[in-house]
């Protein structure tokens, strides 16, 4: 029940700051946090991660809707004894539900965190993408440790 909640939560963060910068800035507005290095801008995207598949709304529709029901299967069925894999899921989870509610509602995603990595600009990225990403690290992390695992137990 409780990683329902770190969903949530991730959807309402999300949410709220997408609704901030769509009330009180333009599109395209930038404002700078940390110069060269982080801005707030007000961006919008109609496609997946780095604007991919544009305007392909059908599409994110259907995928979303399996991604979603298939977490929620894997976090009844095989995460409720393992909170590192649950968590990862709650996070996707999150993201994902967040984002999916841009699409239904706006049309396109609202982006707003502009990163300069060493001067590349990163593309622009929301609350959902972050955890989105978060989430993915951390199953591809715990795949990684248990595939180590299970050879150092095979190999004992």
């Amino acid at each position: 029940m409780i990683y329902y909640i770190v969903a949530l939560v991730i959807i309402l963060l999300d949410q709220w700051t997408k609704w901030l910068v769509v009330r009180h800035m333009e599109i395209g507005e930038s404002i700078p946090l940390i110069d060269s290095v982080l801005y707030l801008t007000s961006h919008r995207n109609k496609g997946a991660a780095f604007g991919i598949l544009e305007g392909q709304m059908w599409l994110f529709y259907i995928i979303t809707s399996i991604v979603v029901i298939g977490i929620v299967y894997y976090m009844e069925k095989e995460a409720k004894h393992d909170r590192v894999f649950a968590t990862a899921l709650a996070l996707i989870l999150g993201g994902a539900i967040g984002n999916f509610i841009d699409r239904i509602f706006r049309g396109e995603v609202v982006d707003f965190v502009n990163t300069y990595i060493f001067t590349y600009n990163f593309p622009i990225f929301n609350v959902a993408d972050s955890a989105l990403c978060v989430g993915v690290g951390i199953l591809f992390l715990k795949m990684i440790r248990d595939e180590r695992k299970a050879k150092k137990e095979k190999n004992a």
